[in-house]
């Protein structure tokens, strides 16, 4: 028998070193992930013997797009919800992380204070906090400057205004792992940069825009995945409850439901790759 040689060697080690990963991916990911694209196009009964298949091509799919009203109107208001959160998790993210920078007393604390949420941020928490009130700003619409915008602006503007206001708390709860990714790029910046802007005479306006922001930019990118995979796969997200509603429904059941799932998971793909193309095409023609 042949001997390995060195880099054949290394070779093993690595994969044996991966194996378990590779193994683990195959049998709890990928075959899930097959069998349930294969459940989307039948239709699915179960039965005392087992689960029955039988293929009915894109009938699922028409369904969804043709009779299922209530699913649109949910991915719609999902997607509504995505462009108006979030911008303001990444510019909340991204004000809290450059004031956590500064040298101020107690950073740790500050630091913990705001990871927190996203420690105890699960669906039932977040659901009783809901019922509770507590993620509205008590009483922010008697105010009188919330009655004064409503005043002065109208139609698409109004909805955004009033979303904001009933779901600010739950906005910034999402921001603790951002406020995080961005700290930590703040401080691998060479300081030595901002001493010679500041010896050339450039104001902190400028350094932020000609310096901090431009270094930012691929953790903006990697926030921004982050923040549409992690507001997609929420507990309480209304677009993942109704595809678990019709898993145990007679007339729908595994295979409208694994259609639905793949629907979904295509146009969150969409977002973003059309997210990530806008946000880079826009920052190469600005830095670029």
């Amino acid at each position: 028998m042949k001997r390995l040689t060195l880099k054949q060697k290394k070779s093993l080690i690595g994969y044996s070193f991966i194996a378990p990963w590779l193994i683990g991916f195959i049998i709890f990911t990928a075959y899930p992930l097959g069998y349930s694209l294969f459940l989307s196009f039948q239709e699915v009964k179960i039965k005392p013997t087992g689960i029955a298949t039988s293929f009915i091509g894109m009938g699922n799919y028409e369904y969804a797009f043709a009779v299922d009203a209530l699913f649109i109107q949910k991915l719609l208001d999902f997607l509504e919800e995505i462009v108006i959160s979030v911008p303001i998790i990444i510019v909340f993210s991204l004000i809290i992380a450059l004031l956590l920078n500064q040298k101020i007393r107690f950073k740790g604390l500050f630091r913990t204070i705001f990871f927190l949420p996203v420690i105890i941020t699960s669906g039932p928490v977040i659901q009783e906090l809901m019922n509770q009130g507590v993620t509205a700003i008590p009483s922010i619409k008697d105010y009188a400057i919330f009655q004064m915008m409503m005043t002065n602006t109208e139609g698409f503007l109004n909805s955004i205004i009033i979303y904001l206001m009933d779901n600010l708390i739950v906005i910034l709860w999402f921001s603790g792992v951002q406020i995080l990714i961005f700290l930590a790029a703040l401080q691998k910046m060479d300081k030595q940069i901002y001493e010679a802007a500041k010896i050339d005479g450039a104001s902190k306006w400028e350094l932020f825009w000609k310096i901090t922001l431009p270094t930012l930019f691929p953790m903006i990118i990697v926030n921004l995945i982050y923040t549409i995979v992690t507001y997609s796969i929420f507990a309480l997200n209304p677009v993942v409850g109704h595809i678990q509603s019709n898993m145990f429904q007679i007339d729908t059941g595994f295979g409208y439901a694994s259609a639905l799932s793949w629907i979904y998971f295509i146009i969150i793909a969409l977002v973003l790759v059309i997210s990530v193309g806008l946000i880079s095409i826009r920052s190469n023609r600005k830095y670029g």
